[in-house]
């Protein structure tokens, strides 16, 4: 593992590293502007309103009504069960 050179970030295992230090130089960016994108875009997709708006599109194209025979047999389980 590289270490990095402050103590905002913890080390990285090396292949990992050495493919961040690949993309960095086609990109023609610093590691630490692509720690940064990356991070950035990883919080993205991982907060609560750009799951909601994906699952939005989801539904907008698909039908999220349940069969009604499905429904009914959810209802008789449920009703046979002990609570």
């Amino acid at each position: 593992m590289i270490p990095c050179q402050n103590e905002s970030c913890d080390s990285l295992p090396d292949p990992l590293f050495d493919a961040a230090e690949l993309l960095a130089q086609e990109l023609s960016m610093s590691r630490s502007q692509l720690y940064a994108q990356a991070l950035a875009e990883f919080l993205q997709t991982r907060s609560s309103s750009a799951v909601t708006a994906k699952l939005n599109g989801v539904y907008d194209l698909e039908s999220s009504a349940v069969e009604p025979d499905l429904v009914a047999t959810q209802l008789q389980l449920l009703s046979d069960a002990a609570w």
